[in-house]
């Protein structure tokens, strides 16, 4: 006969898809009942109707549906109460009631710029994200274009973001999280913000949201060099900066000062991107600006139908063709991104006598 114990083993592995956490650990096992060989668990989430209870249903079913002795395992859902739900949320920010940057010391947080738009900035940060994830990273996405947020549409995602106790969890897509103002806007309805509210906006998704315990966090710029720079410096003052630039000069120019704009708020910049590389667009701006502003050229990045085909399906190039040239260089340049950590490494290097 399976023990209550075994089970509970068992749902140690059951992971809260948006969360990312054990429900052990969240003490959402609300009860588990055994009538050899059949077991019933329930488990109380955050909110009702969650959209994700399938994922939950799966996970048990893999875990404890497939212990030894057991025939059967059937799963319940409860609703957690105001009060388990503000001990979540205490949880989840370490202890703490006041609200703060909900950022792990741990996580590296990248801007990809650009000063300008049109330049595929928002198609690189998501497909720069998922090349990440899929190294084993885990990975958040802040679409900090408030006025021309793409990133939902580039991901292929319009679930609402969750909210726990007035923690904004974030929904989970492709093992991505994400956060943009495009998830609290209906039919597509234009932002009419100005300086302060933007401010707000990036401060609400910096310390509302439950990010959790990510290794790198992108930040998708808006054009320009105003107040949501600014406000990026003010607020992650360890941030880094990677500026995309196409190849011909007036994108380089302005994209020379977004990379400024990144110093001056005290970023460091990571290097330089060419995108769009082509008989169209020529080649070379990408290498002039890194050399003009004395960092790496991080990688070019060829015009390809390709990368606007995924983007429309709502799919990263790099998980839908990561075989693709294209897709490869998107690969190399997120390694290159990596290997850009403060230190010059992320992984511990033996020691050489």
């Amino acid at each position: 006969m399976v023990t209550r114990e075994e089970v509970l083993e068992a749902l140690g592995h059951v992971i809260d898809p948006e969360l990312r956490r054990p429900v052990t650990e969240l003490n959402m096992v609300r009860e588990i009942e055994i009538k050899d060989p059949d077991v019933s668990v329930t488990i109380a989430l955050t909110v009702a109707g969650c959209p994700l209870r399938s994922s939950f249903e799966e996970q048990v079913g893999k875990h404890v549906g497939t212990l030894p002795s057991v025939r059967a395992v059937s799963l319940r859902f409860d609703v957690m109460s105001p009060d388990e739900r503000a001990a979540l949320t205490t949880q989840l920010r370490g202890g703490a009631e006041t609200r703060g940057i909900q950022l792990s010391p741990r996580t590296r947080v990248v801007a990809i710029a650009s000063g300008k738009g049109g330049v595929g900035k928002s198609t690189l940060t998501v497909n720069i994200a998922a090349a990440l994830a899929a190294q084993g990273a885990e990975v958040g996405v802040l679409d900090a274009d408030i006025y021309g947020h793409s990133v939902p549409h580039l991901l292929g995602i319009d679930q609402k973001p969750v909210v726990v106790d007035k923690m904004i969890v974030p929904p989970v897509a492709r093992d991505l999280r994400l956060m943009s103002i495009g998830f609290f806007l209906d039919d597509n309805q234009p932002v009419m913000w100005r300086g302060p509210m933007l401010h707000r906006a990036l401060e609400q998704f910096l310390q509302d949201v439950h990010w959790g315990d990510l290794d790198v966090l992108l930040v998708d710029m808006p054009p320009g060099t105003g107040d949501v720079s600014i406000s990026l410096g003010q607020l992650l003052p360890r941030a880094e900066a990677v500026v995309v630039t196409t190849p011909q000069p007036l994108a380089q120019e302005v994209a020379s000062r977004a990379a400024t704009m990144a110093q001056k708020t005290g970023m460091r910049v990571v290097g330089v991107v060419e995108n769009m590389t082509s008989d169209v667009f020529g080649s070379g701006g990408g290498e002039r600006l890194a050399g003009e502003l004395g960092v790496p050229l991080l990688g070019s990045i060829p015009l390809d139908a390709r990368l606007r085909v995924a983007g429309d399906a709502g799919v990263p190039l790099v998980t839908r063709d990561p075989d693709c040239e294209p897709a490869q260089a998107i690969l190399e340049l997120a390694q290159a991104i990596d290997a850009s950590r403060a230190g010059g490494f992320t992984r511990t290097l033996p020691l050489v006598s």
